[in-house]
């Protein structure tokens, strides 16, 4: 079963098992890390995210990326500029991927629908109510 996350603006395909690079997360090697922004997990895909689903890490390493060289020239103007960029990055081990115990909030859900349906049957009780006054008048 394999499982699709946001974080750091990114998104990963993971599985049990994989190590992933992201970028730095809050916690110390060792830590429990838990991803609760899951877009798809298995062949369910969320509309924008999978309700209940999880998946869970640990933090094995607090690192720096190897080095990027920026180099920036404007030929004939005489104008280089170099610069470099060492992003830090978190590589996290995933332990487990699933739903959460309970699901309560999916029955909320649609039960949210259903309460808006009598208020809408009596808006419309309420015209067909006000146009045979109309007609009976006229």
């Amino acid at each position: 079963m394999y499982a699709v996350i946001k974080t750091g603006g990114k998104q990963y395909r993971v599985a049990k098992g994989d190590v992933l690079k992201v970028e730095k997360l809050a916690g110390e090697e060792g830590k429990k890390v838990v991803f609760d922004e899951v877009l798809a997990l298995g062949d369910t895909i969320g509309t924008p995210l999978v309700a209940g689903a999880v998946v869970k890490g640990e933090i094995l390493k607090q690192a720096r990326d190897a080095k990027i060289i920026v180099f920036k020239k404007k030929r004939r103007q005489n104008y280089r500029r170099k610069n470099g960029h060492r992003q830090y990055i978190t590589l996290v081990k995933i332990t487990d991927l699933g739903l959460k115990g309970e699901t309560k909030a999916a029955p909320a859900t649609s039960a949210k629908p259903q309460a808006e349906a009598p208020a809408a049957k009596a808006k419309t009780e309420t015209k067909a109510k006000a146009t045979t006054k109309k007609a009976k008048e006229n």
